[in-house]
């Protein structure tokens, strides 16, 4: 059977905000089954718990932003991308600022804190979200379209096309596809980190972002090149960043996807949109449980002898 998990133990890391540049205690915590993933902003009183929704994101400048009366927590994404790619159902994520941690720029950090906690399985049979029938939204025309798809497929897998037109970025491979059925998330997503333009840097610092960016959480160009000594970690990093995202801004729909992903040129505010029109159409979709491992998807059994094997 395919059954929920959480975390044995708690574990707590400290880091910057991307966008505030505040400093921010990070602490996950165990959950009980059906609690799915709940961020708490713990320095309020009394404490402001968030549901992990597709309908609480409120914000979506350059982050995923959850918004709940006077609370926020920005920035949910690449958390939420390491508890999709290991497989973690329920989670308390308490935070003392209004920002996850950047920490590297990747999900790294977060897959290490979920693998130093430890997996632990649930005795509730995971729930998933089959898709039924392609939904779609669009933004623009032309050369200014953005478009994102949900397709039914026995898996999860993620196509994504970039185009930023800048020099560093084009001599990459601009498309990438990740499908959960080959790949490992640990080893050839999560690594994977955000990449931003120091010709936009004084435009963001004064509409309140990026202000704790540096070259130790981003990937950083000039007008021609990667400024960061140490270079890029994939040869497709800054598409395969987009994808890591992806996986974060849909892991907010409250559950995992059986999907067929596919963008071009999305972002935050697509991704978001999708799962809204996702949602909006009960005849798209279904919940749906494995209680005999012979007839689930292969890729999300085999998830956690990949995933935690690692650990």
């Amino acid at each position: 059977m395919l059954k929920q998990r959480t975390i044995k133990e708690l574990v707590r890391t400290t880091g910057v905000g991307l966008h505030s540049g505040r400093k921010v205690e990070l602490t996950l915590r165990p959950a009980a089954p059906d609690t799915g993933i709940v961020f708490r902003r713990v320095d309020m009183d009394p404490i402001v718990a968030i549901p992990s929704s597709a309908h609480v994101v409120g914000d979506t400048r350059m982050a995923s932003v959850l918004i709940k009366d006077d609370a926020r927590v920005s920035t949910v994404e690449h958390v939420m991308s390491a508890c999709a790619g290991l497989g973690i159902d329920n989670l308390l994520i308490d935070v003392t600022a209004e920002e996850i941690p950047i920490m590297d720029g990747s999900a790294s950090s977060f897959v290490f804190l979920l693998q130093q906690a430890g997996v632990e399985e649930q005795a509730p049979l995971r729930k998933f979200i089959r898709v039924l029938k392609d939904v779609e939204v669009r933004q623009g025309s032309g050369a200014n379209e953005k478009w994102a798809r949900l397709s039914p497929h026995n898996g999860y897998k993620l196509d994504f096309f970039i185009e930023f037109n800048h020099p560093a970025v084009d001599g990459t491979m601009q498309r990438a596809t990740v499908d959960f059925g080959d790949i490992t998330y640990v080893r050839d997503v999560a690594r994977a980190r955000t990449f931003g333009f120091m010709q936009d840097v004084e435009s963001l610092r004064g509409m309140g972002l990026a202000r704790g960016g540096s070259f130790e959480n981003a990937i950083v160009m000039d007008e021609y090149r990667i400024l960061n000594t140490d270079g890029l970690r994939y040869e497709d990093e800054f598409v395969r960043h987009k994808i890591l995202d992806a996986i974060g801004d849909l892991y907010l729909v409250g559950h995992p996807l059986l999907a067929s992903y596919t963008a071009h040129k999305s972002g935050h505010a697509l991704n978001n949109e999708l799962l809204r029109a996702l949602l909006a159409q009960p005849d798209s979709y279904e919940i749906v449980t494995f209680d005999e491992l012979g007839t689930a998807p292969p890729s999300y059994v085999r998830q956690m002898t990949r995933e935690w094997a690692q650990s």
